[in-house]
């Protein structure tokens, strides 16, 4: 009989693996009933589980212990259910097999805990974090990042650590993910950090992906121009380039009242002070119509003018050097002794350094006693950072005080240190003397009167950069030596120059320039200097002159300009309202790359050689030596190659252009020995000259044009040049050479060499021969001559001994025609009675042109012979037509007849010479 219900505990905790199916129960699962031991009665059979969808079973281990267990049904996962709480109850087997009468067991309460497993690593909740920080600042937190793990537990869901991985930052992070600086950050150093962050949760497991932190840098706002380039790039031929197409002006917000900006354009380092013309002072001078008459005294060293050969020189923009230990000695006879009472002295000068006050002059130009007295005539000198011009005048009727040392004190003529070059122009018109320097007049601040010279039979020594001291001393010697450089040092006698010449012979071709100056806002007011280098702008709106400031530009107007830097400075004050000066604006430092310009190169051809009879080099108008002339430029254009690898890409020249430009000068030399002006000269008629920006230098070494002015122009008085002999006895031929420049040397053309020879004989057929043989003949003929012809070869007399040559080749060749003539002939009264009608249409010849040379030393054509030789005989026998027609038109008149015969014949035997070609 079962009499009594089993009994179990009233309560249970459990505790189970996340992933396992066994539950630890606290007691264990034990079932008491008091029917034991009787079967069935004292047995426990069931646990059963009361609840909704719980995922766990109890089962029974031992029916008479009463003990059970309880599992899992399915995977636990602690991230979906952390705890889980039942209703247990103990079932006996009743009174039978059967199960009948069974009795359970009270309701006990079983609560589960799920134990967690570190599955999950931690993840950022964001992909990038992002901050801005202004420079200079240490923050205590510039941004916190945050990660989470799924896990449940708290020991492996919660994040314990954070740590930067990036190494070298100036960065540092707490556990909380809270990102600092550990030092103070620039903007100019770095405008932007990225960083690279990790998590750790408790278990020490790291996360899978690290997150990226931008941090960017604020610069303090500070007061300046900003949105320009330093480095401003210009190609020759660009015109006019802005130099800051987007800048703009911040204040920081600042009451600005006012605005004054100075652009200054720094190019005292390229050549004379700016991007200047490089052409010689003469075809300078020509070009801005300059009276004539100037004489150089600081001309480049040649033969005719070498007393500067000694002196220090930069050949490119022909600036000499003076180092305080050289002069140099203008010969006798190049500035005549009476300069007059009007006279002009120009010069380029940059004086040199100088440690302070000194008692020695400098001097520059000085015409002085050459022996026995030191009296100083006339000088230009620089004296205690002064520059003086002395003038004594000759003793004359009126021997009175007159002005004699004029003297000018000038910020440009400092002692300290080194200048920047300037022009210099002393306007002589005695008793007043006037100075311009870059084209500005400047008074004399003193003028002091002297004595006159009294007149002497001593003769005068004019020097340039020392002066020299005949007297005084045991050996004359140079004294009162210049330091500093030099150029363009001339003297014009008898004239003075205009403010207009002068301002032309010192105008840069490169400067600061302004776009479109109607389109400046309003209230703006800029100023230029002179020279175009420095721009001053005014106004009261910021952005009107962040407008104005986009429109300056940069300009050089030369064609081919000194390449290299210029130096760019734009410094600017700002007013406030209320207060003189009250944000301070950083200076811009920037520079013009200029580059280097496609460099033309110039070529000069036409006919190199020809022959006239004598009578025509005597004639009164001589021979033109140039008369088909022609000067051309081109220029190779480089294109980057697109067609290469990026590591095999190379600029090559991929397309050659004509180009026009201006030429300085043509000289035409003689080769050879100089022209005897007894017996020959080269001409030119000074009409050729008018309305050009030319001049021109004739003798004996040859003829020279120069002055700016284009190639047509040019090549139009160079087909005027005419060479005469008026006795050619002893003269056979003359050669001449013709080469070019532009910009005084800096582009020179090929050396174009001619030869001309004079024929002692009227023979106007002979001439004809030879000029034809001389010229390359557009077609060539092969012409038939009979035996007769040769006579007139061996009856003139030409000394040259190519023509000798060229005659005995002629009378080989016409004596192997001549037996060519003789076989035709023979052959054609053979075979003209078989093919006089058959096969007359098949070609048409014409002979009025043309007639066929057969060389009589070979056979007719076999019929074996290859391609091969067949086109080498063609060949042989066209060079040798060619040389025959060259060198036998000049026997025309004695062929006539002979032609028309082979022609006659020639047309009625067309099928026999079909047959034999």
């Amino acid at each position: 009989v079962n009499k009594h219900k089993p009994w179990i505990e009233t309560s249970y905790h459990g505790v189970i693996t996340e992933n396992n199916d066994t539950v630890i129960l606290d007691p264990p699962l034990v079932a008491l009933d008091k029917d034991a031991p009787v079967p069935f009665a004292g047995e426990i059979c069931a646990f059963k589980i009361h609840g909704q969808e719980t995922p766990f079973e109890a089962v029974v281990l031992n029916r008479t212990s009463g003990e059970g267990r309880l599992r899992a049904k399915s995977p636990i996962d602690c991230e979906l259910q952390k705890e889980y709480t039942f209703i247990i109850q103990a079932y006996d087997c009743g009174s039978g097999p059967g199960g009948t009468n069974w009795k359970k067991s009270h309701k006990a309460v079983v609560h589960i805990q799920v134990k967690d497993v570190n599955e999950f690593s931690p993840a950022f909740k964001e992909g990038v974090y992002r901050a801005t920080v202004t420079e200079g600042k240490i923050y205590d937190s510039i941004l916190q990042v945050e990660a989470i793990d799924e896990d449940c537990s708290p020991q492996y869901s919660q994040i314990c650590n954070y740590e930067i991985v990036t190494t070298d930052v100036p960065f540092a992070i707490d556990r909380n993910g809270n990102i600092r600086n550990t030092e103070k950050l620039s903007y100019d150093k770095q405008h932007q950090y990225e960083i690279m962050v990790t998590a750790f949760d408790c278990g020490q497991k790291h996360a899978t992906e690290d997150v990226l932190v931008r941090v960017n840098v604020k610069p303090v706002c500070k007061p300046g121009w900003q949105d320009w380039n330093k480095r401003i790039e210009y190609t020759p031929g660009s015109g006019s380039i802005p130099l800051f197409p987007s800048i703009h002006l911040e204040t920081c917000d600042g009451p600005v009242s006012s605005i004054h900006t100075t652009i200054e354009l720094q190019t005292n380092y390229i050549g004379k002070g700016c991007d200047r013309e490089t052409y010689s002072e003469k075809s300078l001078q020509k070009l801005c119509g300059a009276s004539s008459g100037a004489i150089d005294l600081l001309p480049s060293p040649s033969t005719t003018t070498n007393w500067t050969a000694g002196l220090l020189m930069d050949s490119n923009d022909i600036i000499f050097k003076f180092d305080g230990k050289q002069g140099a000695k203008i010969p006798d006879g190049i500035v005549p002794k009476n300069l007059t009472d009007q006279f002009t002295i120009t010069l380029w000068m940059k004086h040199g350094p100088s440690p302070g006050l000194r008692a020695e002059k400098e001097t520059i130009l000085c015409n002085s006693d050459k022996t026995e007295m030191n009296r100083h005539h006339y000088a230009l000198y620089v004296h205690n950072c002064r520059l003086v011009f002395l003038l004594r005048k000759d003793f004359d009727q009126a021997d009175t005080f007159r002005p004699a040392e004029f003297h000018w004190k000038l910020d440009q003529v400092p002692c300290s240190s080194p200048v920047d070059w300037h022009y210099y122009v002393v306007n002589v018109e005695f008793p007043v003397v006037t100075l311009y320097m870059d084209g500005t007049t400047y008074e004399p601040y003193l003028v002091t009167n002297d004595w006159p010279i009294h007149p002497s039979h001593i003769a005068m020594q004019l020097t340039v950069g020392a002066c020299w001291q005949g007297g005084e001393v045991t050996k004359p010697r140079f004294a009162q030596y210049f330091h500093g450089s030099l150029a363009s040092l001339t003297i014009r006698p008898g004239k003075i120059e205009s403010h207009k010449v002068i301002s032309c012979l010192q105008a840069c071709k490169e400067g600061l320039d302004i776009n479109s100056l109607e389109s400046l806002g309003q209230g703006i007011k800029y100023h230029f200097n002179p020279s175009q280098s420095v721009l001053v702008m005014e106004g009261d709106d910021i952005e009107n002159i962040n407008q104005a400031l986009r429109k300056v530009s940069y300009i050089n107007s030369r064609q081919f300009p000194t390449a290299g830097i210029r130096r760019l400075k734009v410094s600017s004050k700002v007013q406030c309202f209320g207060e003189d000066v009250c944000i301070s604006i950083p200076d811009i430092d920037a520079y013009v790359m200029v580059f280097q310009a496609n460099e033309p190169k110039i070529t000069i051809s036409g006919m190199d050689h020809f022959a006239r009879p004598a009578a025509q080099f005597e004639s009164e108008r001589g021979v033109i030596l140039l008369p088909d002339i022609r000067i051309v430029s081109t220029v190779t254009k480089m294109e980057h190659s697109l067609d290469l690898k990026e590591h095999e890409r190379a600029d090559k020249p991929v397309i050659v252009e004509e180009m026009l430009h201006n030429l300085d000068f043509c000289d035409v030399l003689v080769i050879g020995a100089e022209l005897d002006p007894d017996q020959e000269c080269l001409e030119l008629d000074h009409v050729e000259l008018q309305g050009k920006h030319l001049d021109a230098t004739n003798s004996t070494a040859g003829y020279s044009i120069y002055g700016v002015d284009s190639m047509f122009n040019y090549e139009q008085v160079l087909r005027h040049i005419r060479y005469r002999n008026w006795d050619t006895a002893a003269t056979f031929d003359r050669k001449f050479r013709v080469k070019c420049s532009e910009l005084n040397g800096r582009y020179m053309s090929n050396e174009f060499n001619l030869e001309v020879n004079i024929l002692h004989n009227s023979n106007s057929n002979f001439m004809d021969h030879v000029n034809h043989m001389m010229v390359q003949p557009q077609f060539l003929q092969s012409v038939q001559h009979p035996e007769g012809s040769v006579s007139a070869v061996h009856n003139s007399v030409v000394p040259s001994v190519a023509t000798i040559v060229i005659i005995i080749c002629v009378t080989i060749l016409i004596f192997i025609i001549t037996l060519g003539v003789y076989r035709i002939r023979t052959a054609h009264q053979h075979s003209s009675t078989d093919h006089e009608g058959g096969k007359e249409n098949e070609m048409d010849w014409d002979d009025s042109a043309l007639t066929i040379t057969v060389n009589p030393m070979e056979k007719y054509e076999k019929p074996h012979q290859t391609e091969e030789e067949s086109e080498e005989e063609d060949i042989e026998d066209e060079e040798e037509d060619t040389t025959s027609a060259e060198s036998d038109e000049s026997e025309e008149e004695e062929e006539e007849e002979e032609e028309e015969v082979i022609v006659q014949k020639g047309s009625k035997q067309n099928g026999s010479r079909q047959e034999q070609l």
